[in-house]
């Protein structure tokens, strides 16, 4: 469900609920003023008691909407079979999770992207059996957030994705019509920007974060390709789309310096932009302040060999190897995020806004049925793209991210500097595969 950051991806009134639960499930099989069972011989079997409920530990990020903690708490109450009892996480969720999984047994059950070192060091559990009979319900970028050589070891909970805002009537004032290549969205935010009002914001460090993806994706490339064997932009065509984001920067057509970064609709809402790529999860606010006044894109095409694109992330439910309740945390989210599907489907839709993760669902979102909802609904479905992987390393992230900025920001040689990155990435990729 960024923010997802979903905030997203991205709760339940109250622990009483739990400790309803947790009463009722501690009781003995005696009553109060019971007399004491007899010691003469009977003809039927003796009482039996039933076995005591685990009690399960679950791990959720803090998701910034309204009501998303109660929802997850009241799921977790309403579960039967154990003792769910939800631990929300301020902060710094994705380190502490790293730690958790290294030394302890809690959480049992937790929200996450899998990466391969969780899978190489035996930290979580396989969930194939729990997803063969609905995943092609998924679609493959989603479901690939979860994958690791064949295994999938996340239930995705819910969809988030970036698209690019613009406001209708800066455009049509313009003459400018929404942009279909990376060409064209240049073009358009150098004619935007005039009045104090800038053309593009892609964040305040230029699009460095945001748009990397996009613009390889634009392309026709990807970070890794050949089942994430290989680099995916050791080709010129990665070069040319970096270029276009100096470009960009270069020109004055982008605003720097904004009061809130690119997650937040702020920049857009009060005028300082007349477009911006920024989160799904910002249509509500956007829609409050500008009513009708805004259309939804994905990122344009580089040319007719590339395509236009969007990113996707979703976490997913997933299983601490050292849990000391693995088959109860299993049954667990097999029941939550398999067979409830009215919860998955108020998970996605009721807070915020963001996209159910099975297919089937988008269809039963009322707010994806017409409009904007539509449009995004569209882009997730043929246009989506998983922003790294599992097998994607933190060192390949920063040294691409490092040669986009020096391209971006200092006019680096995009060829040579791009060569760079992909020498990181490849010698990851051998660390990884030999």
């Amino acid at each position: 469900m960024q923010q997802r950051n979903r905030r997203s991806f991205l709760t339940l009134a109250g622990m009483g609920a739990v400790g309803a639960v947790a009463a009722a499930c501690g009781s003995d099989t005696g009553r109060p003023g019971d007399p004491p069972p007899s010691t003469a011989a009977s003809a039927g079997p003796p009482p039996s008691t039933s076995a005591p409920k685990v009690t399960l530990q679950q791990w959720y990020h803090a998701y910034g909407e309204d009501g998303v903690q109660d929802a997850v708490k009241n799921y977790a109450a309403s579960y039967p079979n154990s003792l769910v009892k939800v631990q929300w996480n301020p902060g710094d969720y994705d380190s502490k999770i790293v730690t958790a999984l290294q030394n302890s047994a809690v959480p049992d059950v937790f929200e996450a992207q899998v990466k391969i070192d969780w899978v190489r060091q035996n930290q979580v559990v396989a969930l194939d059996d729990l997803i063969a009979p609905v995943k092609n319900d998924f679609s493959p970028a989603v479901l690939a957030a979860q994958t690791v050589e064949g295994k999938v070891y996340g239930i995705p909970q819910a969809v988030d994705t970036q698209v690019l805002f613009y406001r209708k009537s800066l455009l049509q004032a313009a003459g400018v019509q929404p942009p279909q290549t990376v060409d064209e969205l240049i073009d358009a935010a150098g004619k935007l920007s005039k009045d104090g009002v800038k053309g593009l914001f892609v964040g305040n460090d230029g699009g460095v974060a945001t748009l990397t993806g996009p613009l390889l994706w634009s392309a026709g490339l990807d970070y890794l390709k050949n089942n994430n064997r290989e680099v995916g932009f050791d080709d010129p065509r990665a070069a040319t789309a970096f270029g276009k984001l100096h470009t960009l920067n270069a020109n004055g057509s982008l605003l720097l310096g904004a009061p809130a970064d690119w997650s937040d609709p702020g920049a857009f809402i009060d005028g300082l932009a007349a477009m911006q790529w920024t989160g799904l999860w910002n249509v509500p606010k956007i829609r409050d302040a500008l009513d009708e006044d805004f259309g939804v894109l994905a990122f344009p095409k580089l040319d007719n060999s590339g395509a236009p694109s969007v990113p996707v992330g979703a976490y997913g439910a997933m299983v601490n190897a050292k849990s000391a309740h693995v088959n109860e945390a299993k049954a667990f989210v097999k029941w939550l995020w398999i067979d409830q599907t009215n919860d998955q489907l108020e998970f996605a839709t009721r807070f915020g806004f963001h996209l159910p993760a099975r297919q089937s669902l988008v269809a039963k979102a009322g707010n994806l049925s017409s409009g904007v909802g539509a449009d995004v609904a569209k882009f997730v479905q043929e246009n989506s793209h998983l922003v790294g992987g599992p097998v994607w390393t933190q060192a390949s992230n920063t040294a691409l991210s490092d040669a986009v900025a020096k391209i971006a920001k200092e006019g680096a040689d995009p060829v040579a500097t791009t060569k760079t990155a992909v020498g990181v990435a490849q010698a990851e990729l051998k660390r990884l595969f030999g």
